[in-house]
């Protein structure tokens, strides 16, 4: 299995909001070949802060929609969010074990 972490900090006060976007998404993501699951999560020491873990099957999977899918993905978040700068980075790995 192959994980995509993708985290960014919310610097407007707005952390509510995009909570709730992840919340109402459109699942967009969850046909897509390859996809496992979608977990969401908050650090309880930093309410702005959100990681984004997708789970696939395979590398080759994820940079596929990637690719193909990234910019409509993006369309459910709130008008006017800003993000810390230079907060919002990518991580891939490897899952080992369950």
């Amino acid at each position: 299995m192959f994980i995509a972490l993708s985290t960014f900090e919310i610097a407007n006060d707005m952390a509510a909001e995009v909570k709730e976007a992840f919340v109402n998404r459109p699942q967009l993501v969850n046909d897509a070949p390859g996809f496992v699951r979608l977990d969401v999560l908050s650090p309880k020491d930093n309410a702005n802060e959100i990681w984004m873990m997708t789970f696939w099957t395979d590398e080759e999977s994820y940079n596929t929609w990637y690719k193909n899918h990234m910019r409509e993905s993006h369309q459910g978040v709130p008008k006017g969010v800003k993000l810390v700068p230079h907060s919002a980075k990518v991580r891939l790995f490897d899952h080992i074990t369950d």
